[in-house]
């Protein structure tokens, strides 16, 4: 069997056949410069948007069966609550019938609280004192309102009057019980007025006597303290005259150099001792200045000549520098020369090189068909 007859494998097939229809969609999107330049697929776009359209219609059907459901939903409740209405008006009327037939005034239980002939009726509110209808919740029969009020009110007055004898004579005796007692405070406030005197002149007599005697102790004590203030004046006076004989005689107003030496050193000085310097150490002041006048008349000398120095040198400086600017612009100029000569050897050179290339090299120019065969594929 030649291998032209074998069996062709339709798996295969099927590959080939979506690779190349793979390949033509990827030439179509790739060719097609507004899908390129956009860089989104308007096909995709195209679905979406009638996706989109159909959602709309669907959502708006929804919506237009949802409001008729809803106005005949409100419909029948319209007509429920009107069935509602004629039922509970019915039902009012049924019990308004009722109660007119079946339920009369005369047969209610508390009928005989508004019934019209009730105080014909009654009995009167007590018959006598002892009226079992008389209880004490009833309020029928008050204090004083007996039916024996006349021998009640006799039996008061009597009793009265009694109590008001006993009062009379308890008032008496006690007006008697409370003399008797002002009498006897009378006589001890007495009595204790007397000893007050008594002890108020004792207390007199001690107080003069301690007067006394503390007016004896101020004396001596104000002998004993002129005594004392006499003695240290004395001794004050003493201590005086000591002093001043030993400032007279001492080192600070005869003007001792020796006394401003202070105890840290021979360079130091006791600043509210000291006099002034001596004669010897204002010499040594004196040519210590001149030696430093010298010094610095010296370092001056010094440092004119150490410019002047400066200056020289800076001149010299100055003249190799302009000197070593010349050469520098002299090879520099040289230099320039040699780059210009070199430049123009240079674009001889490309020139005849280009002309070569125009005649020798790119005589044959590209046709149309060469171009052609580019962009066959995607790849």
């Amino acid at each position: 069997m030649y291998k032209l007859d074998l069996p062709v494998d339709r798996k295969e097939a099927a590959f080939l056949e979506r690779k190349r229809n793979a390949e033509l969609q990827r030439q179509n999107r790739i060719f097609d410069c507004k899908t390129r330049t956009i860089g989104i697929e308007k096909d995709a776009l195209d679905i979406q948007i009638n996706d989109r359209e159909i959602q709309k219609e669907t959502e708006k059907t929804r919506h237009e069966l949802y409001a008729t459901q809803m106005l005949q939903n409100d419909k029948i409740a319209c007509l429920l609550e009107d069935r509602q209405a004629n039922d509970i008006r019915n039902l009012n009327k049924a019990i308004d019938e009722f109660r007119l037939r079946y339920q009369n005034p005369e047969t209610r239980r508390e009928f005989d609280l508004s019934d019209p002939d009730a105080l014909k009726k009654s009995l009167p509110a007590r018959l006598n004192d002892r009226d079992p209808r008389c209880t004490v919740s009833g309020l029928q029969k008050l204090l004083g309102e007996d039916l024996s009020q006349e021998q009640r009110k006799k039996f008061q007055q009597e009793q009265l009057r009694e109590w008001s004898l006993q009062q009379q004579s308890d008032l008496e005796k006690a007006q008697a019980d409370q003399k008797f007692a002002e009498d006897l405070y009378y006589k001890n406030r007495t009595k204790l007025d007397e000893r007050a005197m008594e002890l108020q002149r004792m207390e007199k007599e001690s107080r003069r006597a301690v007067c006394l005697a503390t007016k004896d102790y101020n004396i001596a004590q104000v002998l004993e303290l002129a005594e004392k203030k006499m003695l240290e004046k004395q001794q004050e006076d003493e201590d005086n005259k000591v002093e001043i004989s030993n400032l007279l005689q001492g080192d600070f107003l005869s003007e001792n150099p020796e006394q401003a030496s202070s105890s840290f050193g021979p360079h130091r000085v006791i600043t509210d001792r000291w006099k002034g310097m001596r004669q010897e150490q204002l010499m040594e002041i004196t040519s210590i200045q001149q030696q430093q006048v010298l010094e610095k008349m010296r370092l001056k000398e010094e440092e004119l000549q150490r410019d002047a120095q400066w200056n020289r040198e800076r001149v010299q400086a100055a003249r190799a520098m302009t000197l070593l600017e010349r050469q520098q612009k002299r090879v520099n100029h040289e230099l320039r020369k040699a780059q210009d000569h070199t430049n123009l050897e240079l674009a001889d050179a490309h020139k005849a090189r280009k002309r070569y290339y125009d005649k020798e090299v790119y005589s044959n120019a590209p046709t149309a068909q060469y171009f052609m065969q580019f962009n066959t594929t995607s790849r």
